[in-house]
């Protein structure tokens, strides 16, 4: 397989790199407009973020700032991991595609880490996995903030965080590789009732306490956030929570929102 080609183009994000570019400045001038926050981050370097996934009007301004700062932490590859929502299969897949495409152009695959990775921890191929927005929204930050960067692709789905710990640590373990872990909070509540059970989630973080995320936590991705606490713990890097807020923040409807994070994990 040559190309992984985009499957939510112009529905999750824009379809065209004028409008992602566009869409990104004005997430920075936002930003901007804080100068203290955006001091705070300019000063914080990692290789290993929490993302949301929703369309990026929704999610893309907290998105954008764990995006922009693995920018500035000299990251040569990336493994962006996210959850299925489109095809239920046991396990994870991880493909060796040599290209993936992004409206502002391709992404080289790291075939070399894919072919490690798929012969150390017996990861299947399941082409069909891999129509998958929760890792395809992160591509266009990545193709921005990142133009030089190799990525790899790893979707999972009934996967325990046991199965998806010693990937995380593979891929730290390797000089200037960096991980996106891909997901939403809670989904479909009021915003007051959201905000409660993101609360967990976000304790749960912020402590790096993975057995909290089993006391209310509803995100979507919670093997992949159980998986880099348990990682985070092992190697004793340090939680920042960056952002958080609903998508009753952009729409204004507070009946039934989804919420958004994003994190850095310090000290690789």
């Amino acid at each position: 397989m040559k190309l992984r080609t985009m499957s939510v183009s112009g529905s999750f994000y824009p379809s065209s790199a004028g409008e992602i570019v566009a869409m990104i400045d004005r997430f920075n001038a936002i930003l901007a407009e804080h100068p203290e926050i955006e001091e705070r981050y300019n000063a914080l370097t990692g290789r290993a973020v929490i993302v949301p996934h929703a369309g990026w009007v929704y999610s893309g301004f907290t998105a954008n700032i764990a995006h922009r700062i693995l920018a500035q932490s000299g990251i040569d590859t990336l493994l962006v991991i996210g959850p299925s929502h489109r095809v239920g299969f046991e396990g994870a897949s991880l493909c060796t595609y040599e290209h993936y495409q992004t409206p502002l152009g391709e992404l080289n695959m790291d075939t070399a880490l894919i072919d490690a990775l798929r012969g150390k921890f017996s990861l299947a191929c399941l082409p069909e996995a891999h129509r998958e927005h929760s890792t395809e929204v992160q591509m266009p930050f990545i193709k921005h903030y990142l133009p030089h960067v190799r990525i790899a692709e790893l979707v999972y789905g009934h996967a325990h965080p046991s199965a998806i710990a010693p990937v995380i640590e593979y891929v730290l373990g390797v000089k200037n590789s960096g991980v996106v872990i891909s997901t939403d909070l809670s989904h479909y509540y009021t915003l007051e009732h959201a905000k409660r059970l993101d609360a967990v989630c976000l304790e749960a973080i912020r402590s790096e306490n993975p057995s909290l995320l089993h006391r209310g936590c509803e995100a979507c991705g919670i093997v992949g956030v159980e998986a880099m606490l348990d990682v985070a713990r092992r190697k004793g890097l340090e939680s920042v929570l960056l952002d958080y807020r609903t998508s009753a923040d952009a729409s204004g409807d507070r009946s039934r929102v989804v919420g958004y994070a994003s994190a850095l994990f310090r000290g690789v």
